[in-house]
């Protein structure tokens, strides 16, 4: 929580930052932590952009408990609920949650609690919250607050719209005079503008901190044989690590899970057609154990908390840099060295630009869908920073990270003008009706029935491009179709046509630079850290108190019943197998301590730093 950038002043006369260090363990806020915790004390609303690991949850948390009543927490997924009531629950906090997974007699326990006021945070999903009986009841009890997290989900544009979200407007009408606070990780102005007007938040306060999470090195590598190619990212990077692969299709899903796991990977598939039971089962495996590997669809993700995923990575293109962002977020939310990795083919385009001409959404709908996915092409074909891009897309300006892979390894860009004309003329000539192999046998004059049948044998471009290899052609051809110099037409199996842009390079007019296709090395490119975590944290294992540490953590949170990270995060273990502390008081200084955690476990930390 804490870092060189946190504010802090003397806590002794500080309501806040006392309750901030006694209950959650942190010396003091992050950002703009505290001016939006100081604006929602005070009873005004708020819009929080603030990025995945970033300390949302503070900000309304510590109002929660500043302010009188019960604070109301609108959630989207039952396994959030469950882990931040048990996050909470840890530090002493009265929370409780109201989902499906409550028994008619649990969920009365927690309605009784609320009504005699023994809870200070109250968990309920948007469907819940929206009926009769749950207006009623909230009506009858002193709310402090309306926390309305994950608040992107109101966005029919975004894809983790929740039709229910929709409804959350009420809360303006029914409890006019409660502040509300609706937070995000990622939204772009247009979602901004739609969570404002759906939510009924004309005039709340919008706070936007930056998106940058530097500790997630962002890598984009030319898809070659993807399975392969993340087995040795995992091997070489990540062996033992917690981590997220996405994929486009539940099936692909499946097949990968399965082919991880028969090369030493624990990996488990999480996808919409699995039956429920096998889908929670997975999932709490995920977030209780160490070193597991989930292979998911983006059904899988949204509201996830467990802070130690060290990887996360994408087998196939995802819709938008907002999802993209969004699910790369998912990685190193404690702060430590993490990844987000991606393979990216032509295949990758095709797929997504069919999926949006086949949806049924509205022209509207189309048009934006394609800017959105054309703007995540802009990203995985350029030559500069990564993070500067990323950034840029959510209006930051920022220098080069010297963590992403084009910062470590810059790729070379050529003069490719006269390879686009000749790809352009190919698809001209053949009267834009074939897919990318056929043209790219018709330019390196591959000799077979079809080139024959066709008469493509007798074309003016027909082996112009004998000395480029395939797979150079193919990478040629992918980024003059992420450029939007040429079109997949969906009807046509998959061939491509000219688009206007196209003219000016077809007549000379102007040049073309691409990326060079650089054969993907065995290892990651050497950075500022070396796999699978940082040097020091290696050393600290070498040592013993962290693995110590570890193990101890493992057992209390099995004995307990709820994930290792609730009982205290990997860097909160780290900074006390660093400080090698003697007695429990000096716990106290060590980020993610506060007075119960302390009075809890303190002891038997101190005895097992000891060897006693």
């Amino acid at each position: 929580m804490t870092s060189p950038t946190s504010t802090a002043v003397c806590a002794d006369s500080d309501p806040v930052l006392i309750l901030l260090q006694e209950t959650f363990g942190h010396r003091g806020f992050r950002g703009a932590q505290r001016e939006i915790v100081d604006h929602v004390i005070g009873g005004g609303d708020a819009l929080v952009l603030m990025p995945t690991g970033g300390g949302k949850s503070l900000c309304y948390q510590v109002p929660a408990l500043m302010r009188d009543g019960t604070a109301v927490v609108v959630s989207p997924l039952i396994a959030l609920m469950q882990d931040q009531v048990a996050a909470l629950t840890q530090v002493g906090v009265r929370a409780a949650f109201l989902n499906s997974s409550l028994s008619a007699q649990q969920a009365y326990r927690v309605e009784q609690d609320l009504m005699r006021g023994d809870l200070d945070l109250l968990y309920v999903a948007p469907e819940r919250l929206t009926t009769t009986r749950c207006l009623e009841l909230l009506s009858s009890v002193k709310i402090s607050l309306f926390a309305i997290d994950e608040a992107h989900c109101v966005s029919q544009w975004g894809h983790d719209f929740r039709p229910e979200y929709l409804q959350l407007s009420l809360l303006h009408e029914r409890f006019a005079d409660v502040p509300r606070i609706a937070l995000t990780a990622t939204a772009d102005p247009q979602t901004r503008a739609e969570i404002i007007t759906r939510l009924s938040l004309g005039g709340a306060r919008i706070f936007v901190s930056s998106f940058d999470r530097p500790n997630i090195r962002f890598s984009i590598i030319d898809k070659a044989d993807a399975r392969a190619q993340l087995l040795r990212f995992i091997k070489n990077e990540h062996e033992g690590d917690a981590g997220i692969v996405y994929c486009l299709s539940r099936k692909r899903v499946e097949e990968t899970a399965q082919w991880l796991k028969e090369h030493g990977i624990a990996a488990l598939p999480y996808h919409a057609g699995m039956d429920s039971a096998r889908r929670n089962a997975h999932q709490a495996k995920f977030q209780r154990d160490e070193g597991i590997v989930i292979v998911a669809t983006i059904a899988f993700g949204m509201g996830i908390d467990k802070p130690d995923v060290r990887f996360v990575a994408h087998l196939d293109l995802p819709k938008s840099i907002e999802g993209y962002y969004q699910e790369t977020g998912r990685a190193g939310r404690d702060g430590l060295p993490a990844d987000a990795w991606m393979t990216y083919g032509l295949g990758d385009v095709v797929q997504q630009r069919r999926m949006i001409e086949s949806s049924e959404g509205s022209e509207a709908y189309k048009r934006l869908s394609g800017a959105k996915l054309n703007s995540l092409l802009g990203l995985c074909e350029s030559a500069q920073c990564r993070r500067v891009q990323l950034l840029a897309y959510f209006g930051e300006s920022s220098t080069p990270c010297g963590n992403c892979d084009n910062c470590l390894t810059p790729p070379q860009t050529w003069d490719a003008t006269v390879a686009a004309r000749q790809a352009l003329s190919a698809i001209y000539r053949t009267e834009q009706r074939f897919g990318v192999m056929h043209l790219i046998d018709v330019l390196r004059g591959k000799d077979n029935e079809r080139m024959v049948s066709w008469n493509h044998h007798q074309l003016s471009v027909y082996g112009i491009g004998k000395d480029t290899s395939e797979a150079e052609w193919r990478n040629v051809f992918r980024q003059l179709v992420a450029m939007g110099y040429a079109s997949v037409d969906q009807t046509a199996y998959g061939a491509l046509k000219l688009t206007e842009l196209a003219r000016p390079v077809l007549r000379g007019e102007q040049s073309v630079q691409l990326r060079r296709t650089v054969k993907a090395k065995s290892k990651a490119p050497k950075g500022p850290r070396s796999r699978p975590l940082v040097d020091r944290i290696m050393s600290l294992v070498a040592t013993g108190h962290l693995a110590r540490l570890k193990a101890w953590r493992l057992e209390e949170a099995q004995r307990q019943g709820v994930p290792a990270f609730v009982i205290f995060h990997d860097a909160t273990l780290t900074e006390i197998a660093q400080r090698e502390p003697r007695e429990p008081a000096a716990l106290s200084d060590i980020a993610g301590i506060g007075k119960r955690k302390m009075e809890q476990y303190g002891a038997a930390i101190i005895a097992l730093l000891a060897g006693t």
